[in-house]
């Protein structure tokens, strides 16, 4: 019985019940909204020990807690405090309480929960009359040593009265006072003008959603020129199948100028390809006289003088078009979701047009066309480039942020990649990929890193919950030591790697790369029972990595420690030092010897706050010693070259430990205890499918990921990465491969083109290929 297309789940889509809202509060932070009469509002303490501040207004401005049955109980206003930061958030919520009138110097304030509370632990509340309510989650910075940082809450709000299905369409409130603000009725466009400088917001209130996005240069316009917006040469020069936020952001006209550029994009998913829907296409597919963008647009761009086109070249903005096999190009369903926008910046006197595209003959409005919002802001504002973020298809978004160390890497390139919700650099202009590479290998490097996931997990249960979820035995574990393991699922497939470190008998730090990871960790400690306290500190610790033959001499000039604690020289390979910079009241760090380079290398893990010092501390220090600043491109060759795995290539969720190449991670003989995935692993390891290889190739054309790799005819593997070694001066790649054909000396072919039309032909090798012994990593 198939059931019905009603059955099908859209997680990626508003799935609360109607007049239900979910707002976060992130940790440190706060978010504001306005509250009617019996509106129910539901606060979670995700992760305990949380507490919440709330300020209430009245109608008519005057601070009110007994609105929400609340009484005032805090000396201290947090969020006064809070307002004065510089978040998105911080600043959408001032904006709200100038145009509202609101005091917040003489608010009076309400403390609920206390740092006791349990995780997912609920207070109840109900308003008596209409307010405008803020709620925080104060808390104080953390001390890289300690496990106390501020966390998130969770807020449902079930609304007394629905209005206009508003649950159902989410238009983000407005950072600064908007220029222009106009809804696009579904099936309609519009038009507009902005000046060089001014941002342009595109929203897709209620998901899934398009939109066809034009823009002419005003002053060629006002000469009868007209050159708008133009996929090919927009690809040509950006190299890339749409732009987005970062160094290749632009979109360009046929006479090669740049018109716009791209702030933010929380979709992700565009389409440069086709024209804007036309008459033709509605009529070829039996549908005469159907509304059309095309049509829409040339009627709201008259009035400009722009002429008629029968299909219009737009940037189709939030459709899922994608090339297929057999030549073909292919559309589904919008990836928008409610509230998701792109943002502009203008960089000439624009006049646009924009449509909310009528299409419901197909999928790419998921046959349901609904409104577009569009919003300007004048040029003097300033909003950071972000992609979003989520950690799971139903989590709120995140935009992209920097890193603590960004202050000063920002100064040294432009060329920053997304890694994971955090701005990293990519390589830096005065050096390059070589010279950061070679450096490591010569001298020293720092590395930006602050994008690995940081938890901390708290409690008499902490040790079990993390020999129960990782491969390692933890119990071995002694204070100060840190291991690398796998998380699996219960199937035996590893969905992440990472570092723990021991901080206390009952405390450790779970550094890895997915955020998902706590999650994980709080469902199997609610399901086992486990006493233990599962914290996201990611956005209290910055990490910085040093790396290379001298970064031990460059560290021992900086770093003090304690008697209790080992020195730089005593440090242990995969131990930790809790020390401080120069002198004892010197800025809190902790140092681990770890690293992702098969070099000599420490990790430095410190404040945000303090990351610039720490930087500007670690530079100094390494002036007469070669240290420069690396970024991810020469780590990745670095890594591979090192033999060490990266999710996404190596493994990503499909493949066990032991395929993954880290099956010294899963020490299944001496590991007695129950682990999840235990029993699977024992029967994938006496049953091996795949194994990750290394292999060496003739010539120096490089092996990329995903390429194919056969003995004649028959695909008998995958490349998952591969690079030219020049220390080695070998062109070298990683490869998980059919178990029977993993013996080194085996002779293989990388397929190229269609994967028959050119072969490069390559070895079965051991890998490491740089220092298979660790012998410069042990140094």
């Amino acid at each position: 019985m198939f059931g019905t297309s009603k059955d099908i789940k859209n997680p990626g889509l508003n799935i609360l019940p109607p007049g239900v809202e979910r707002h976060i509060v992130n940790g440190g932070a706060l978010t504001a909204f306005q509250i009617f009469p019996d509106d129910e509002i539901e606060i979670i303490n995700d992760e305990g020990n949380q507490i919440c501040e709330i300020i209430c207004f009245n109608k008519d401005g005057k601070s009110e807690l007994g609105i929400l049955n609340l009484r005032e109980n805090s000396q201290k206003n947090f969020i006064r405090d809070i307002l004065y930061g510089k978040d998105e958030t911080i600043l959408a919520t001032n904006y709200q309480l100038k145009k509202r009138n609101l005091n917040i110097k003489e608010s009076k304030s309400s403390i609920v929960f206390d740092l006791d509370t349990k995780a997912d632990e609920k207070i109840k509340l109900k308003s008596k009359d209409k307010c405008y309510a803020i709620f925080a989650a104060p808390g104080e910075d953390m001390d890289v040593t300690k496990q106390n940082p501020p966390t998130d809450l969770t807020i449902f709000i079930k609304r007394a009265k629905v209005i206009n299905d508003k649950e159902l369409s989410v238009i983000p409130d407005p950072v600064f006072e908007p220029l222009y603000e106009e809804n696009i009725d579904k099936e309609t466009s519009t038009s507009y003008q902005v000046k060089e400088g001014d941002y342009i917001q595109v929203i897709s209130p209620t998901g899934r959603q398009c939109s066809d996005f034009v823009a002419f240069d005003t002053k060629k316009l006002e000469k009868g020129i007209e050159k708008g917006l133009d996929w090919q040469t927009t690809r040509t020069f950006m190299g890339n199948t749409f732009p987005g936020p970062g160094l290749h952001s632009k979109f360009y006209d046929t006479d090669h100028e740049p018109l716009v550029e791209v702030i933010r994009d929380t979709v992700g998913k565009h389409d440069t390809f086709n024209l804007a829907c036309t008459s033709k296409y509605y009529e070829d597919a039996g549908y005469f006289g159907h509304p059309n963008c095309s049509d829409n647009l040339t009627e709201s761009m008259s009035k400009y003088g722009v002429q008629k086109q029968k299909g219009w070249h737009a940037i189709n903005l939030f459709f899922n078009t994608s090339a297929a096999g057999l030549n073909s190009v292919i559309s589904d369903e919008s990836y928008s979701r409610p509230g998701d926008y792109v943002m502009f910046r203008a960089l000439k006197d624009l006049t646009i047009g924009t449509t909310a595209c009528p299409s419901d003959i197909d999928a790419c409005n998921s046959w349901n066309p609904t409104e577009i919002f569009v919003r300007t802001y004048d040029k003097n504002k300033e909003f950071r480039k972000s992609f979003a973020f989520r950690m799971k298809t139903d989590s709120e978004k995140k935009l992209t942020r920097n890193s603590g160390f960004h202050e000063r890497t920002s100064q040294l390139t432009r060329n920053f990649v997304d890694a994971r919700g955090f701005w990293l650099p990519n390589d830096y202009t005065k050096h390059g990929i070589v010279n950061e590479y070679n450096a490591c290998r010569n001298d020293a490097v720092l590395i930006d890193l602050s994008s690995l996931r940081k938890f901390e997990i708290i409690g008499p249960d902490a040790e079990e919950l993390l020999n129960y979820t990782l491969t390692r035995n933890i119990k071995k574990l002694s204070v100060g030591q840190v291991v690398y393991s796998a998380m699996c699922y219960e199937n035996g497939m590893m969905f992440d790697d990472g570092t723990l470190l021991r901080l206390s008998e009952t405390g450790f730090r779970w550094i890895c790369g997915d955020e998902y990871d706590g999650e994980w960790l709080k469902e199997i400690a609610k399901k086992k029972n486990f006493n233990a306290n599962v914290k996201n500190s990611t956005d209290q610790i910055s990490n910085v990595s040093i790396q290379g033959p001298k970064s031990r001499d460059i560290l021992k000039k900086i770093i003090f420690t304690p008697p209790t604690q080992p020195s730089i020289d005593e440090l242990g390979w995969f131990r930790f030092t809790i020390c401080r910079i120069e002198e004892l009241q010197g800025i809190p760090l902790v140092v681990s010897r770890t690293g992702y380079t098969g070099e000599l290398g420490y990790e430095v893990w410190c404040h945000p706050n303090h990351a610039p010092e720490v930087w500007d501390k670690l530079m100094e220090a390494g002036k007469d010693d070669g240290l420069i600043p690396a970024g991810f491109a020469a780590l990745d060759k670095l890594r591979i070259e090192a033999g060490l795995i990266l999710f996404g290539n190596e493994f990503d969720g499909q493949q066990d430990p032991f395929e993954a190449g880290i099956g010294f991670a899963v020490p299944l003989k001496t590991k007695e205890e129950d682990f999840i995935g235990k029993e699977e692993l024992i029967k994938r390891k006496n049953n091996p499918q795949k194994k990750l290889v290394g292999l060496e190739l003739i010539g120096k054309e490089i092996a990329g990921h995903g390429d194919c790799v056969h003995i004649g005819r028959a695909q008998v593997g995958i490349v998952t990465s591969g690079c030219l070694s020049s220390t080695l001066n070998k062109n070298v790649a990683l490869c998980r491969i059919d178990a029977q054909y993993s013996e080194i000396g085996t002779e293989v072919e990388i397929g190229k083109i269609d994967g028959h039309q050119k072969r490069i032909s390559a070895k079965v090798v051991g890998f490491p290929f740089y220092d298979p012994t660790k012998s410069r990593v042990r140094s």
